[in-house]
């Protein structure tokens, strides 16, 4: 039986907005991490048979394609082919679904996966700026106005009881982790530094809970979130190949883990920001494992509530749960942030003998991915 296993993984570091990458054209973005995975694993770009690649804003400097053009920036053969996914912010761990399920199926045997995103250059919201993306239909539907994920995110807060202290303490924390880990050199052997950027731009070492406590609320007047606890805006990429255990041995190369299990799931979409909780209920019983059995693992911080509300309802402890900080100490660059996470969580398993970690990211629409890894 075929399996799908990631022989590496590699990124850029992450951009804030209007920072050292906002002059990188995103093509040249994916291009890059292209090209250093490539340099890393030492495969022949040719015999990649698809470049699977996450992009959410697909129109300017982003509308062409964005893995077609990518691949042609990096100067692979032009037979070497690419498709570009959107599934909003989970757009490259969905990359990573598709280009496992296809080597599984025995279709691919060599997939590149990713995306690139920024964010710099085409603002979010841009792909709707002329155009009304859902329906009246869909809104009368839901007896709602609007479908808008700040305002989702208050909804989650209020619905599990998260106090604006509580989010800045979870935000400080996030910045915390960010910190020691980048001072420990733990990003070191998965950053490819480009445009004389090493290290994830949006760290802000002198966050604390008081500094948080400062900032306006963003959605609502009485509201609880604010720039301090939601993600950055942000630039960035991530590549990962997979192919089969048995051609990995073939060609000489050491996979770091298997995608051990990787599934979907829907949920309110207008509080789109909670079926991470369903998508890892489905991806425990389709694996057979509990929370136990997983030593990391992500849940995207688009909002401070949703990896709180999700710890809420599987218990895990604080010492698993993003382990290393996340997007809201160092940005969420959308279609790339699904191979960010995965390319961060698989070096970090891989350094701590971790033999299972779990990826779940919420999604607009109410939607999420979860992906459960093996280190091999």
């Amino acid at each position: 039986m075929r399996d799908a296993v990631i022989v590496d993984a590699v990124r850029t570091p992450i951009g804030k907005r209007n920072g050292s990458l906002a002059d990188v054209h995103p093509a040249d973005l994916g291009a890059h991490v292209l090209k250093a995975l490539a340099d890393r694993v030492g495969f022949e770009p040719a015999t990649v048979d698809d470049v699977v690649w996450g992009c959410v804003s697909q129109v300017g400097d982003q509308a062409g394609s964005l893995g077609r053009v990518s691949v042609l920036a990096a100067g692979w053969p032009e037979s070497v082919p690419s498709s570009t996914v959107d599934r909003r912010c989970g757009s490259s761990q969905q990359s990573v679904h598709f280009g496992a399920g296809l080597v599984v199926a025995g279709q691919y045997d060599i997939a590149v996966v990713g995306g690139a995103e920024s964010m710099s250059r085409v603002p979010m919201g841009s792909a709707a700026r002329d155009g009304a993306p859902y329906s009246a239909s869909v809104l009368e539907r839901y007896g709602v106005d609007d479908m808008n994920q700040g305002f989702a995110a208050e909804m989650v807060a209020a619905k599990w009881g998260l106090s604006r202290t509580r989010l800045d303490e979870y935000s400080a924390r996030s910045h915390e982790r960010t910190a020691v880990a980048a001072d420990a050199g733990t990003f070191e052997g998965q950053i490819a530094p480009l445009a004389g950027l090493r290290h994830d731009e949006g760290l802000r070492r002198s966050t604390s809970v008081e500094t948080l406590a400062n900032l306006k609320p963003a959605f609502r007047p009485d509201g609880v979130i604010t720039a301090g606890n939601a993600s950055q805006i942000s630039d960035g990429a991530a590549a990962l190949l997979i192919t089969t255990s048995e051609l990995a041995a073939a060609n000489g190369w050491q996979p770091m883990a298997r995608v051990h299990t990787a599934v979907l799931a829907g949920d309110d979409p207008v509080m789109m920001l909670t079926a991470p909780i369903a998508a890892t209920v489905k991806a425990l019983q389709k694996s057979g494992l509990s929370p136990q059995d997983i030593g990391a693992f992500e849940v995207n911080e688009a909002f401070a509530p949703v990896p709180l509300a999700w710890q809420a309802e599987f218990g895990v402890g604080d010492d698993v749960l993003n382990p290393l900080g996340g997007a809201i100490s160092v940005g969420h660059p959308l279609g790339a942030s699904g191979a960010i996470l995965m390319t961060r969580l698989v070096h970090h398993m891989r350094d701590r003998g971790i033999r299972y970690g779990l990826q779940t990211m919420c999604e607009a629409g109410g939607m999420a991915n979860a992906t459960i890894l093996e280190l091999l």
